[in-house]
């Protein structure tokens, strides 16, 4: 059987473009799944638009998440019709991926849709409201606690901070939104940031220990964005990193972890145990407000993936992009 997706091909030149891919070349697997929904990510620009190198395996069907049903299982845990999430696992990047209308998946990389949760709701989240959630976790098991001051978040108006913001003023917290969409402000205010400051207060190299200022931090950035997060952290505070969105390097000393004992937290949503998983979606479950996450959606096509995957790149993007499959 035939079936639409969005293929990346790297020979003669790079090509992004939807094709007609026969189900047989789909690799094998103990689960094979209907998509309904999917989304762009991050990762997912990078790789569409071939700014970076993610995929590893060519011709690559991209797109690292999805939502949808299950339409044949050899797992029991696992039947036809089941509801379920997919993120991460190397999909998209050596795997073919969810921006397409059928997926052969792994059980062990599936979790069941919560039901505070409809399919197209899911991927309104995807890998970037779920490494939100690991992000807001973290900071929590670190001691972060609502009493203790600000908590900063950069990368505000992207999807991972976007929800992080909806997550962190819904616990309690006074949430920080750093941006370099000033014009975006009422945006963050309604997700429930306090305050939003200019990013360009970070992106130059700065002294190795600053002013404390920060209760916490989930990070977005990396490069000279998180070294000076670090060197503003209050005494024992956390930073959760999880991006590089200005960079992958890292130029700091350690100051900031020898006399404040600073914590740096690194998080990994790719590979992250399932365990893991499954606590982090019934967390959102719980902790998210729908109404935010509807005012983060903006709805689009199959066709419409490598237009927006554009701008998602270029910065024209604020909030969650859902594909409808």
């Amino acid at each position: 059987m035939m079936f639409k997706a969005l293929v990346l091909n790297k020979e003669p030149q790079f090509s992004a473009q939807i094709e007609e891919v026969d189900e047989a070349r789909l690799p094998l697997t103990d689960v094979a799944v209907e998509v309904q929904y999917s989304t762009i990510n991050f990762k997912d620009g990078l790789a569409i638009t071939n700014k970076g190198p993610v995929v590893r395996q060519w011709p690559m069907i991209a797109g690292i998440d999805g939502s949808g049903s299950v339409s044949h299982s050899s797992h029991p845990d696992w039947k036809v019709g089941d509801l379920f999430i997919h993120n991460g696992w190397g999909v998209g990047e050596t795997h073919w991926g969810c921006l397409a209308q059928k997926a052969h998946l792994k059980s062990e990389w599936l979790v069941k849709l919560p039901s505070a949760f409809t399919q197209r709701q899911a991927m309104g989240i995807g890998t970037a409201g779920y490494t939100a959630m690991l992000c807001v976790m973290a900071i929590e098991n670190a001691g972060a606690k609502p009493s203790q001051g600000e908590v900063v978040v950069t990368g505000a108006t992207g999807g991972v901070g976007s929800v992080a913001i909806a997550l962190l003023s819904r616990l309690g917290y006074q949430v920080v939104a750093v941006t370099g969409k000033l014009s975006e402000e009422n945006y963050l205010k309604d997700l429930g940031a306090s305050r939003v400051i200019d990013r360009q207060e970070f992106t130059a190299a700065g002294k190795p220990l600053q002013k404390e200022r920060w209760a916490a931090a989930i990070d977005t950035a990396g490069s000279h964005t998180l070294a000076n997060l670090c060197a503003q952290m209050q005494y024992g505070a956390p930073v959760a990193a999880c991006g590089l969105a200005q960079g992958a390097d890292l130029s700091l000393t350690v100051m900031p972890f020898i006399l404040r004992g600073v914590q740096l937290l690194g998080i990994d949503s790719v590979m992250a145990p399932l365990a893991k998983r499954k606590l982090a979606w019934e967390r959102l479950g719980r902790d998210l407000d729908v109404m935010k996450l509807e005012a983060m959606i903006e709805d689009i096509t199959l066709d419409q993936v490598p237009e927006y995957a554009s701008a998602l790149m270029a910065g024209r993007f604020a909030g969650r992009i859902v594909v409808k499959i």
